[in-house]
C-alpha cells in the first residue's frame, strides 16, 4: 500500500511515474477519514488546497523535475498547530486564538513547499505545548495507535500518532523539553530535537523562547535525516538562528562498510541517569541497544553529568518564566477570542479565563511568580546559572565521546487519564529529554523494542535516545541509523497503520 511506504520509497516511485503525487495524498486522506475518529491526531485539513498542491506536484514531475532539485516534490507532510501556514487555522490547541486564520508561512512551512512538499493538515498538541501527553488539547484528546487507550506522548502527540498511523510520510512538530522524541518513542517513529539555531522559529507559536525548536518526525533515520536537511538553514527573521552551512546529512548514513560500520566512534553513558522507576521492559531494551552499538563497533564508556539531577527544577522554572512573558500577548484586545468586561483589566482577565486551559494557567502563574520582585533572583537567576552547568557538562562530556546514550522515556506509553491529576509525575515523563533543550544540544530518539505483551495490555513501542554535541547532527543520525538497520523494530507498524 501505498501509504505504508517511507519518504524515500515514495520519491522512488514517483521518479518513476509508478504513482503519483494526488494518489500519494489520497492515499492519506482515505486513511484520515478511515481511522482518524479512533486516534483523533488531526484538527483539521483541507483536502482541496492539498489536492491542488499535489497536482502542482505532479506537472513538475510531468516536466522533468527531480527530487535532486526539490527533494520532497509530492511527497504529503502535515504540520502541528502551532506552524503558521498560509490561510489555515492556528489554534495551538488552544480556545484564546478564536476564529484566527495564519496571514504568513512560517520559515519552515515555506523550506516544505520550496521543496515540493504537499503540505497538509493541522496536527493536535498540547495546548500551547504544555503537556506531555496531548491531554491538556482544548478540543480533544490524542490516542495511541498502538493501543487506544493510551496516550501518544506530547506536546506533538498527533505528529506522531498520525505518523504511526501512516496517515501522513512525514509530520513537523516542536521540541521544548522532549516533545518530538518523547511522542516519538511512545509511538514507535523517529524523532529528531535539532540543536539550538538549526532551524528558523519564525511563524512558531512560542512556548519558551530559548528552548523552543522544530523538528521532523520520519518513519525511520532516512527520512528524518532528509526532513532535517530541508528544514534546516540561517534565517535573517530569526535572531537566534545561527548562519552555518548546513551538512549533507544522508551522505553520513552512509556506513564505512565493513562488519563493524562504527568503528572508532565512542558513546557515553551517563552514570547520573540511572534512575530508579525505570520500567524493566525499558532498562532490558537499553541494556540490549549498548550490547548492538558494541557489536556494531562503538566503544561505550561511562560519561558523568553531575548537574543533571537539577535539569527539571530548572526547566520548570525557566520555561514557564518564558511561558508567561510569551502568551502576555493573548490579550482579546489585537486578535483571537474575546470576552468582554466592563474595563481593560476585566476583558484580560475574562478573556485569558476562558480562552486558557488549567495546564496553561498553572504554568503562566509559576512563571510569573519566579519572575516577580522580591524571587528573580531567588529562583530564575539561579535556574540559568544552574542551565549553564548542565550545558559545561555536556560539553566536557563530548570532549571524550562523540553522543551520549540514554533512554528516551523511563516508561511507555501509560494510560489516558493516569498522570492527569499529579502534575509532577507529567513532568518527571521527560526526565531524559529536557536536559537537551536547556544544553542546547541535538537529539534523536529511534525504536529500540516492545514491551512484553500481558493479558491487559498488548506490547507497546521503546524508543532510545542518542544526544550529540553541538551541530553534531551528521554524527548522531549516522550512529542512528547504524542501529536502526541493524535492528528490526523501525519496520514494526501498529494495528492501525
Amino acid at each position: 500500500m501505498l501509504r505504508h511506504l517511507t519518504i524515500s520509497g515514495l520519491t522512488a516511485k514517483l521518479a518513476r511515474r509508478e504513482c503519483s503525487a494526488r494518489e500519494a495524498l489520497q492515499a492519506c486522506l482515505d486513511h484520515l477519514a478511515e481511522v482518524d475518529g479512533q486516534v483523533h491526531a488531526f484538527m483539521s485539513h483541507d483536502a482541496a488546497d492539498a489536492l491542488a498542491q499535489a497536482d502542482a506536484a505532479d506537472r513538475d514531475l510531468a516536466a522533468g523535475i527531480t527530487h535532486a532539485q526539490k527533494p520532497l516534490l509530492g511527497v504529503p507532510i502535515a504540520l502541528k498547530d502551532l506552524l503558521a501556514h498560509r490561510g489555515q487555522p492556528l489554534n495551538c490547541s488552544s480556545k484564546i486564538f478564536g476564529n484566527y486564520r495564519s496571514p504568513y508561512d512560517a520559515t519552515v512551512v515555506e523550506k516544505l513547499k520550496a521543496a515540493g512538499a504537499v503540505v497538509f493538515g493541522r496536527l493536535n498538541m498540547d495546548e500551547f505545548a504544555m503537556g506531555s501527553s496531548t491531554e491538556t488539547s482544548a478540543f480533544q484528546t490524542t490516542l495511541n495507535p498502538w493501543d487506544l487507550t493510551r496516550i501518544p506522548g506530547g506536546s506533538s502527540g498527533g505528529c506522531a500518532a498520525s505518523l504511526a498511523a501512516n496517515m501522513a510520510f512525514g509530520t513537523i512538530g516542536s521540541d521544548t523539553g522532549g516533545s518530538i522524541r518523547q511522542p516519538a518513542a511512545l509511538c514507535g517513529v523517529v524523532g529528531v530535537k535539532p540543536t539550538y539555531g538549526l532551524v528558523s522559529r519564525y511563524g512558531v507559536t512560542a512556548f519558551a523562547s530559548s528552548l523552543d525548536q522544530v523538528g521532523p518526525f520520519g518513519k525511520d533515520v532516512r527520512d528524518a535525516a532528509l526532513l532535517t536537511q530541508v528544514l534546516a538553514g540561517h534565517d535573517p527573521r530569526d535572531s537566534t538562528s545561527i548562519p552555518r552551512p548546513v551538512p549533507e546529512y544522508l551522505a553520513a548514513l552512509v556506513p564505512d562498510g565493513g562488519p563493524r560500520p562504527l568503528k572508532g566512534l565512542r558513546l557515553g553513558l551517563a552514570k547520573e541517569y540511572g534512575v530508579g522507576g525505570l520500567d524493566p521492559d525499558v532498562d532490558a531494551a537499553m541494556q540490549a541497544a549498548v550490547k548492538q552499538f558494541q557489536a556494531l563497533g562503538a566503544e561505550v564508556v561511562e560519561v558523568s553529568l553531575p548537574h543533571s539531577e537539577y535539569a527539571a527544577a530548572t526547566y520548570y522554572i525557566i520555561a514557564p518564566a518564558e511561558a508567561s512573558a510569551n502568551l502576555a500577548r493573548f490579550d482579546g484586545i489585537r486578535y483571537g477570542a474575546r470576552v468582554n468586561g466592563k474595563d481593560p483589566a476585566e476583558l484580560y482577565a475574562k478573556t485569558r479565563g476562558a480562552g486558557f486551559g488549567a495546564e496553561v494557567k498553572r504554568r503562566i502563574i509559576l512563571g510569573t511568580y519566579v519572575l516577580s520582585s522580591g524571587y528573580y533572583d531567588a529562583y530564575y537567576l539561579r535556574a540559568q546559572k544552574v542551565r549553564t552547568l548542565i550545558r559545561q557538562d555536556f560539553l566536557k562530556a563530548f570532549e571524550t565521546v562523540d553522543a551520549i546514550l540514554t533512554p528516551t522515556t523511563p516508561t511507555a506509553a501509560f494510560k489516558v487519564g493516569e498522570k492527569s491529576d499529579d502534575p509532577l509525575q507529567m513532568y518527571l515523563s521527560d526526565i531524559f529529554t529536557i536536559s537537551c533543550n536547556l544544553a542546547g544540544i541535538c537529539g534523536i530518539s529511534v525504536p529500540s523494542g516492545f514491551t512484553k505483551a500481558i493479558a491487559s495490555a498488548p506490547r507497546l513501542p521503546i524508543g532510545l535516545q542518542l544526544l550529540g554535541r553541538p551541530f553534531g547532527e551528521e554524527t548522531m543520525f549516522r550512529l542512528a541509523h547504524a542501529y536502526e538497520q541493524s535492528t528490526p523494530w523501525h519496520l514494526e507498524r501498529s494495528p492501525l497503520a
